[in-house]
Parts: structure tokens; sequence; C-alpha cells
């Protein structure tokens, strides 16, 4: 870069080159931290997510020991390469709940390996399955003769809990069953923490993950972003006619020429406090509207009950890793209810219908201000 040779200009030079020389060098560090520190792009249960939700440590692990594994979006995509002796997991099974998609997914050759089905899913993909009640995942020993779950030994399993009508192999308190319905080897676990990045290195949660899903030598790791219909969603190339792109990089050229010239022009800056005011709970309305838009009655009552453990579990003196009996046990004492009706309340089995959700909602409310009034 050649320095300006007029008096005036090459006074500003001087004054402005090593602000502009700081701002270069601190841009090229931001670029490279960013690239080269920054997790993966990923969600919960993500095979290629590096954030403490992910299960990229899983995937690393398992190449390690000659198990390939494939990440899929889209059930074309699945059915591209899944085989008879490969293992099909549903990471997002709550994307998956539109009935073709059950059925097409059924379709696919391998065994499956659900994870956190809901109780809409069961009857298509695990005929005999039903889901039980919620308890708060925590370190739990396997309590059965499953090799897989012998050998890892004490895990981080809970959430839902699942029964069988037939023979089976019953894990961790129901948190773990596999059996073979069709002819198939199906696995339902009621919680994925145990296989994220976070969790992996505690208790048995790797050699237990390992074993479940890395016995096949090849997974078909089917996670969608999106709910899935009968057809996957356009995506924003294919909407945009032909001839945009030109007008497209016009529109940035002339932006960026337009803030280059209004630049110079810009004041300091000043703060302003901004006239909006966000209830806090939007985000509870949002994510009930979800929930009921999604017939998730089971979601919304562990939610529920999670919150309302949250919340009267230190006012009873007792810590978050308490037995369900001990809290229990606590509550009944403290309110001088009947100990049944308090385990039903705050563990039974999900609403069948939203009038037994609300139901629940007011018992849960009931509850929490008596043990708080109390």
């Amino acid at each position: 870069m050649s320095v300006p040779t007029t008096p005036r200009i090459r006074d500003r030079w001087r004054t402005w080159r090593g602000t502009v020389g700081a701002l270069l060098l601190i841009t090229l560090a931001a670029v490279l931290m960013v690239g080269l520190t920054a997790p993966r792009p990923g969600g919960y249960l993500d095979a290629e997510g590096t954030g403490l939700g992910g299960t990229h440590a899983l995937v690393e692990l398992l190449a390690d020991q000659g198990v390939r594994v494939e990440q899929v979006r889209t059930l074309e995509e699945a059915r591209e390469i899944a085989t008879p002796d490969s293992l099909v997991v549903l990471a997002r099974p709550e994307y998956l709940i539109d009935g073709d998609v059950l059925d097409r997914i059924d379709d696919l050759p391998g065994d499956l390996l659900l994870i956190e089905p809901l109780d809409a899913m069961l009857p298509e993909l695990a005929p005999g399955a039903s889901m039980g009640s919620y308890e708060p995942v925590r370190s739990r020993a396997p309590e059965c003769g499953l090799r897989e779950a012998v050998q890892a030994g004490t895990a981080r399993m809970g959430g839902s809990f699942y029964q069988l009508t037939g023979p089976d192999a019953r894990c961790y308190g129901g948190a773990l069953i596999r059996y073979r319905p069709g002819g198939r080897t199906t696995t339902i676990v009621g919680s994925g923490d145990f296989m994220t990045n976070g969790k992996l290195a505690e208790d048995g949660n790797a050699a237990l993950a390992m074993n479940l899903v890395g016995a096949k030598p090849r997974v078909t790791w089917f996670a969608p972003r999106i709910p899935l219909g009968d057809e996957p969603p356009s995506t924003l190339e294919e909407l945009l006619p032909e001839q945009v792109d030109w007008l497209i990089w016009s529109l940035i050229v002339a932006v960026g020429l337009l803030a280059v010239a209004q630049g110079r022009r810009l004041g300091p800056v000043v703060a302003e406090k901004l006239p909006v005011v966000v209830r806090a709970a939007e985000t509870a309305e949002g994510r009930g509207r979800l929930y009921r838009a999604r017939r998730a009655r089971d979601r919304a009552a562990h939610a529920l009950r999670a919150a309302c453990l949250d919340r009267v579990v230190p006012r009873l003196g007792l810590s978050p890793a308490a037995e369900p009996d001990a809290i229990v046990a606590a509550i009944a004492v403290r309110v001088g209810q009947d100990a049944g009706q308090i385990r039903s309340t705050l563990y039974g089995p999900a609403p069948e219908d939203d009038a037994r959700l609300v139901a629940l909602a007011r018992r849960l409310d009931l509850i929490e201000r008596q043990v708080r009034d109390s």
C-alpha cells in the first residue's frame, strides 16, 4: 500500500494507520478463533455437534472401533444408506410424528434404536410397548440380564419409562428396553442424556452408549432439524428465480457503497433506552403452544412436574438428588395428604387428554402452595 504524498493527507494517514492496523489484526484474530474453536452446528443429540448436548464425541469413539456413523436429515437419505445389517438411530423423534413418515421409517431395513420416543409413535415403530411414568435422570444400576447394560454398569438413565406386554429385556427400571417385534431388534431409551458430550465421561455412560450404538458396523443416525411431512421442504435456492442472482449482487454492492459513503457522517454513539417491555411469560406460552400443536401432553406434564419439584424440594430441606420415595414421604408429612395420591401426581403416567393435563397442573400447583404455606 502506497503512502499518500500530499502533506495534509499524509498527516491524516499517520494519525489513523495505527488504528487501522490494530482493527485489521483484531478482525483476523477473531476470524481465526471462531473458525478453529467454535462448536460445529447442531443441537441436542446431533452427531456433528461438539457442544454439551451433541454426540460428536460418541461418533469419534465409535469410529476408533471401526463403526461408521452417518447422520441424515431426511427419509430419502436414510433409505439410501440403511441396510439389513445396519442400525437406524432415531435421535429426534419429536419431528417424526406424521403418520406417513412413521410408516416409511418402519419400512427401513435394519435394527432400530429409539431415543425418547413419544407415546404416539410406539404403536407404529414399537408395537407392544407403552409409556409409563417420568422420573428424573440420575445414576441407576442396570438390574437386568442384558449384556450391553451389565457390561456398562451404572449409567445416567431416567426420563420416560416403558413397559412391554411380552418377553423383554427391561433395564434401569424401564428406562431401557430391548425386544424383537416383527423379527428385528428394537431398543428404546427414555433419555439420550448419557450419550451427549457433556455426560459421556460420567459413570458407565460411554460404555453403554457404545454397546447400544456400536452393535452394528454401520449406523444411520437420523436426526431431522424440522418436522418431516410427506415431502421435504424446498430450499431457498429452489424457491428463488434463476435470474435473481445478479439483482442480489447488485444490491450487495449498492448497500456496501452506501455504507461507506454514510459511515463518515455518523456521530458518536448515543445510548438510548429502548421503550420495549417483554413479558417473562412469553417463553412459557410459546413452549405451551408448541406442546399443544404436537399433542405432546407427555412432555408438557414432564415439564410441569420437573418445575414443581425444582421449587418444592429445596423447601423440604432435601437435596436435588433425593429419591422419589423420600420426596413423597416428606411432602405427605408436610401437608398431611395421602402419599399414594402425591406420588401419582408427581410421578404418575402422562395425561391422556388436555382436561387431565389441566387437572394435573392444578394438583401440582396445590401441592406447591401447601408446601410453601405450611
